[in-house]
């Protein structure tokens, strides 16, 4: 069963939950406001896809965080993936050792049918 991690009202997110039902893939949703990501998690991810695919620089929290001027390294950054939720690019979608990041249809077709 596929776990997606996001929060409720993104975008991103329903689409995918939205295609889930659609295509009656079953999954378990997980609220980054709810019950957040910890580290170890994270870590897991990143086993699997690299952190720039994780790293969301297009959010409001990156923004106000005012990571643009700053030099984080790539653990720097998975430091602060577990301090704060919000800079997780989402949805992430978790099966087996299978991660995708973001909603992206023609992925999902290919991917999980």
């Amino acid at each position: 069963m596929l776990k997606v991690y996001g929060i409720k009202n993104c975008s991103g997110v329903k689409k995918a939950i939205k295609y889930f039902k659609a295509h009656q893939i079953l999954y378990v949703f997980t609220d980054f406001r709810e019950s957040p990501v910890t580290q170890k998690k994270i870590d897991a991810w990143l086993e699997h896809i690299d952190i720039h695919a994780l790293f969301n620089t297009k959010s409001t929290t990156y923004r106000n965080l005012k990571f643009k001027e700053s030099t984080l390294n790539e653990k720097e950054k998975a430091t602060w993936l577990a301090k704060e939720n919000m800079l997780i690019k989402r949805p992430v979608i978790e099966w087996d050792d299978n991660i995708i990041i973001g909603y992206n249809e023609s992925v999902y077709q290919q991917k999980l049918h």
